[in-house]
């Protein structure tokens, strides 16, 4: 007689279970949507652990706290789902579940990026603000894709019975391992230069857009890093923190792309197409930042920065609305939504206002006529 376990216990097992699962896949298909994972973790660390896990390069300690943290989270919602709820759900076939786990996914997802994580408990507005609905979507997804395996966890080891529904969990578990595998190999030949080949119908549109967003990028940097330096406000040194990590990761996995893609070193932008490019700031808009006196360097900061934003807002929207490379697409439609989030959190918006400016931020085309005319 095969009797199966609690269904907290079999929860607690397929939380583990689920929740390694969507770690390695985030880990491994970051880049391949060009987002950079050690970023990604160091933001979702700063949810319970405020400021002080932001710095300009992610560190282990970040990225482990990040990693713990998204675990918890997904071991949780597992718990809900097979024990809050396992009344409903634990005797359901595997296909059952998993056409219950992709609403779930939708559900847990856009409670934690519109309530629990800007609003109550944790009112950290940054994660909102930073990451767009979708990544976070595409992340509980893949925890919940493997529910299923509940109907296989909830026997102790080696006393499931030899049942239709448990050999399907053992194959879906299987297919996960595949996948994984698949992953890690795709991501060791990005890493090694040789992503899958560029596909888009405007290349030449695609190469200016990543030269363009590269050397804005770069200038960026270098305004962040006077900002963590000298900025008096303490949450404001984390952000720019933060965005010197975070433009720092994109330019590298644009980088990288255009050597694997055009198998050429990548071109620097010309002194007139930094004059043209919109938001990139002249020479004596940077020697204000520069000599700015303490006193007022956090104004002038937070002016530049915006403008400096906004600018790259622009671009990565005229690449979202284009032809281009639908991974350069995607992570135009991030860059947009972070950039965009990134002024707002310059400005101090917490709360509903944070949830009301990422809503506008990810839907909506993000600048508007008034911006277009100021970012020069």
């Amino acid at each position: 007689m095969h009797r199966p376990s609690s269904n907290w216990i079999a929860a607690a097992k397929l939380g583990l279970v689920s929740s390694t699962f969507s770690t390695l896949v985030s880990q491994l298909a970051a880049a391949r949507i060009g987002r950079d994972a050690a970023v990604g973790w160091m933001t979702v660390a700063a949810i319970p652990f405020r400021d002080g896990m932001l710095t300009a390069e992610p560190s282990w300690q970040a990225i482990a706290a990040g990693i713990a943290f998204h675990q918890w989270a997904d071991f949780s919602w597992a718990l809900v789902f097979f024990g809050l709820f396992g009344r409903w759900t634990a005797e359901l076939r595997p296909l059952a579940i998993l056409a219950l786990a992709i609403p779930w996914a939708v559900v847990t997802s856009a409670t934690e990026w519109l309530l629990l994580v800007p609003l109550f408990p944790f009112f950290q507005p940054l994660f909102t603000l930073q990451q767009p609905y979708w990544i976070g979507l595409l992340v509980h997804m893949s925890s919940a894709a493997m529910y299923p395996l509940f109907v296989w966890l909830r026997y102790p080891f080696g006393s499931a019975p030899r049942s239709k529904d448990v050999r399907f969990a053992k194959a879906w578990a299987l297919g996960g391992a595949v996948t994984v595998v698949l992953l890690a190999g795709i991501a060791g030949l990005g890493a090694t230069g040789h992503e899958w080949p560029w596909r888009g119908a405007d290349r030449t549109a695609d190469q200016v857009y990543i030269r363009h967003m590269t050397t804005h990028h770069r200038q960026g940097i270098e305004l962040a890093g006077l900002g963590a330096e000298r900025a008096r406000d303490p949450h404001l040194a984390a952000l720019a923190r933060l965005m010197v990590a975070s433009q720092a990761g994109e330019n590298r996995i644009f980088e990288g792309w255009w050597r694997s893609w055009f198998d050429t070193p990548l071109p620097d932008c010309s002194a007139r197409e930094r004059t043209d490019m919109p938001g990139y700031l002249t020479e004596a808009q940077m020697r204000e930042a520069r000599n700015a006196p303490d006193d007022a360097f956090d104004a002038t900061f937070v002016r530049l920065m915006s403008l400096h934003h906004r600018g790259a807002v622009l671009m990565a929207d005229q690449e979202w609305h284009s032809r281009g490379d639908a991974r350069l697409r995607v992570m135009a439609h991030a860059i947009r939504h972070e950039q965009q989030g990134e002024i707002a959190l310059m400005d101090g918006v917490q709360g509903f206002a944070a949830v009301r400016i990422a809503l506008g931020a990810m839907l909506t085309d993000n600048v508007n006529p008034r911006d277009r005319a100021g970012t020069r």
